[in-house]
């Protein structure tokens, strides 16, 4: 039976990876509604620049031919900003010049009869006072000056959602023919060009699919969360069977067979403190499995780990009985020497380096470094001493490797 206080160890468990279960389920869902909003704003921002990249191609068109005339007729006036507009045919007809500035606020005119599109032209010093900017085209004429090469946002408007979109125009040679009074100067920013488009319909959708996504991680979160309740129940229970087994093996390295990184650390301290207490010697001695990495890519982990068992089986072999020789992580280990001196760890460190490299492992050259340390009167617990020893592994493989130091 399972007690108590495990049982409610276990239940804290539970409700912790549950917890998690939900909270990664909602980052997952999350992320996909994020992505999904940013997708679609790119694709309004992609639209909303291919509208104004057309705009300025047709006025650059207009500009080429130095303005267009069309017919005067009625409801047809002259550009009041601009002299010598009109001109008279043979046949008695006149014809009124149209700019790229007044061709393209009529074509806004126009088109702004649709509330589902409109852009307009506007600037800081204007010509025409019905081209000037509202609060988000100023903010945007000031960035512009700053070097920003375009702004967007969405915004409400009447009920309804908007997209915005405004890029700059700068002056060319063919512009300071009507606005060279105004000091521009060729590269200038002259003013923007406003493009503004209904997403409401959009957004209405975006919203009803987010609702679905959170309908949908709800019933998700709850299914993970049932089935993850169960799977942890049935595994506490095992967990109970087994657990003389796992003390069993709470000290040995699974692989190697020799003592563990825990257990290894124990002993060491069990060590330190008598050395401390009787006055005795203490040497550690830090090893590690020069370009490991190398035989995994090049054997696979499976020879790896056959080069890890018989590099513990033979530094096993040489070190004295009474020494600790534990894994200390991946290929490290660790040999912890009770009642040694500096030189006795430096010559069994030397006898363990000879050892491995006598040998190929499995048909494998292999070689270690190693690193040396022994106990002083500063040390106050066994970290000190394996920090001293893995500082001086470091310095055997800086020496190329295959090497004891100091």
């Amino acid at each position: 039976m399972i007690l108590q206080k495990e049982e409610k160890i276990y239940r804290s468990f539970i409700i912790s990876v549950c917890l998690v279960a939900v909270a990664a389920i909602a980052g997952v869902f999350l992320g996909i509604n994020i992505q999904a909003r940013k997708l679609i704003t790119e694709s309004l921002h992609s639209t909303a620049r291919a509208y104004f990249q057309t705009i300025v191609a047709t006025r650059a068109w207009n500009a080429r031919y130095n303005g267009v005339y069309v017919e005067k007729k009625q409801g047809v006036l002259s550009n009041p900003y601009m002299k010598n507009t009109d001109i008279e045919t043979k046949d008695g007809r006149t014809f009124t010049i149209r700019n790229p500035a007044m061709m393209t606020r009529e074509i806004s005119e126009y088109i702004g009869k649709n509330e589902e599109f409109s852009f307009r032209m506007t600037s800081k010093k204007l010509v025409n006072p019905a081209n000037k900017p509202d609060a988000f085209e100023l903010a945007a004429l000031d960035q512009f000056e700053k070097g920003v090469p375009e702004i967007f946002k969405t915004e409400p408007m009447n009920g309804k959602m908007y997209f915005r979109y405004i890029g700059p125009i700068f002056v060319k040679q063919e512009c300071l023919k009507c606005h060279a009074k105004q000091n521009y100067k060729v590269g200038d920013v002259r003013g923007g060009i406003s493009v503004t488009f209904n997403i409401d319909d959009i957004y209405k959708q975006l919203r009803s699919n987010t609702i679905y996504i959170l309908l949908f991680a709800a019933l998700t979160a709850s299914f993970l969360v049932g089935s993850l309740w169960l799977l942890t129940k049935r595994l506490t229970n095992k967990i109970a069977e087994i657990r003389k087994q796992i003390e069993e093996m709470a000290i040995q390295d699974g692989l190697t067979g020799i003592s563990n990184r825990r257990h290894a650390f124990l002993r060491g301290e069990e060590e330190f403190v008598r050395a401390k207490r009787l006055k005795r010697g203490l040497c550690c001695i830090m090893m590690d499995v020069d370009f490991f990495k190398a035989v995994n890519d090049k054997y696979g982990h499976s020879a790896g780990d056959g080069v890890l068992k018989e590099l513990a089986s033979r530094a096993k072999n040489v070190i004295r009985k009474y020494d600790i020789l534990g894994r200390y992580g991946g290929e490290e280990f660790l040999v912890i020497m009770p009642d040694a001196n500096f030189e006795q760890a430096k010559t069994l460190a030397e006898r363990i380096r000879t050892e491995v490299k006598a040998r190929m492992i499995n048909d494998i050259p292999v070689t270690v470094s190693l690193g040396t340390a022994e106990i002083n009167e500063n040390d106050t617990r066994i970290d000190d001493i394996i920090k001293r020893a893995d500082e001086q592994l470091y310095e055997a493989k800086k020496a190329g490797r295959n090497c004891v130091k100091p």
